[in-house]
């Protein structure tokens, strides 16, 4: 085997183990909550040694910043930086697509879905870092995308999407545990068709 080959595959592996962990530090955070978050339970589902936490993470905080980081990564992923074919002609515009998009991305991923539920139930550091990386991504997707428009004057723009952020995590984490909030079924997909019609009635009320 060539010296050069012999260098590479270290670093290969080491790039394998690292993801590895992290995909199995995200898979027990999903399935398990930070209450069985620890090193050995994400050892055994990484099938590795726990010291390569140690080594690769620094031990389960530089792990949750690496999952943090992961979120942001997520927000590019299900939140693309276009139009999706819209004319995005008002502030309005901009705030119904990142809605509908939000709402079919946290639909559609556990591990979210729980970071939105432990926001709600309990109050600690790994919470906290993970809830302000996904906000921090959805603000900066929304920086960027804004270009020239602007909301009406007066506006109270950080508390108004704050309003319909949370509104989409509790209808999303009412339909995994119930099927329905407050009357409103959200079983079906024609039920989430009538979300979306009054998510866009909403934030177009607000912002025109």
């Amino acid at each position: 085997m060539a010296v050069a080959d012999m260098a590479e595959r270290p670093v290969k592996d080491r790039a394998a183990t690292a993801a590895r962990i992290l995909a199995a530090g995200k898979a027990v955070l999903a399935e398990d909550g930070f209450q069985h978050f620890g090193i050995n339970a994400v050892a055994r589902r990484a099938g590795c040694d726990k010291q390569l936490i140690y080594r690769y993470y620094g031990g389960l905080n530089g792990l949750m910043e690496a999952i943090g980081g992961d979120l942001g990564d997520w927000v590019k992923t299900h939140i693309p930086e276009d139009s999706g074919g819209m004319f995005l002609l008002t502030y309005g515009d901009l705030m119904e697509r990142l809605a509908l998009l939000y709402l079919d991305a946290l639909r559609a991923d556990p591990l979210v879905r729980q970071i939105a539920a432990w926001e709600l139930a309990e109050e600690s550091e790994q919470v906290r870092r993970l809830s302000e990386a996904r906000s921090k991504a959805l603000a900066g997707w929304l920086e960027r995308m804004r270009g020239s428009l602007q909301p009406p004057k007066g506006a109270d723009t950080a508390t108004l999407n704050a309003l319909v952020i949370a509104g989409i995590q509790q209808l999303v984490l009412a339909s995994v545990t119930s099927g329905r909030f407050a009357g409103v079924s959200l079983k079906s997909e024609k039920d989430w068709d009538k979300v979306r019609g009054a998510l866009k009635r909403l934030v177009h009320g607000v912002y025109g």
